[in-house]
């Protein structure tokens, strides 16, 4: 589907060179001299390079639509993760570095979304937070709950992340998948 250069979006996937890319940073930028232009990051969605380029609103751009589908979370064999089709049952098996680091966060039974064009999967998105257990955390330290500041806590699965003073061990609460950051304690 063909787009004016001025319309890309963050998020959008267009080719461009012969590649597929998605739009990661968008700029409008209005030059003293000539016309105004759009400086986009562009990030490759095979192997993940970095490209910037400026698209005029005279310039025609291809979007591509990906077939986004709900899939199952099933098991890891390996580097090898394993996810059903909700609907058709139909297994696929994708390599962990299509997810990047919010791997970590995969719970048994979660869904997902995969991103596929012309049958290869490009992505998988986990769902924007999880519920995670605190198994370990620092004691609050007296006179420190008055600012702002964090304390490191280990994660149910391991990983560390900040969280505010008042959190203790055994504690719920929901990270966000893209950064693993603290949102807030989880509501029981």
């Amino acid at each position: 589907m063909k787009i004016k250069g001025n319309a890309v979006r963050p998020g959008n996937v267009i080719e461009h060179k012969g590649r597929l890319w998605r739009a990661a940073k968008i700029q409008h930028t209005q030059p003293g001299k000539g016309g105004a232009y759009l400086q986009v990051e562009l990030k490759d969605i095979r192997d993940g390079t970095k490209l910037n380029e400026r698209f005029r609103a005279s310039e025609d751009v291809e979007r591509v639509r990906l077939d986004q589908r709900a899939f199952q979370y099933l098991f890891r064999d390996g580097e090898m993760i394993t996810f059903m089709d909700n609907e058709t049952y139909d297994q696929v098996s994708v390599h962990q570095d299509l997810i990047g680091e919010p791997v970590v966060f995969l719970q048994d039974g979660m869904n997902v979304t995969i991103e596929a064009f012309e049958g290869d999967t490009i992505s998988v998105m986990l769902p924007d937070s999880v519920i995670m257990q605190i198994t370990e955390a620092d004691p609050v330290v007296k006179g420190q709950t008055a600012s702002s500041s964090y304390k490191p806590a280990l994660l149910e699965n391991g990983t560390r992340i900040l969280v505010p003073p008042h959190i203790e061990s055994g504690t719920r609460v929901v990270v966000n998948t893209a950064d693993g950051s603290y949102v807030e304690r989880a509501k029981d």
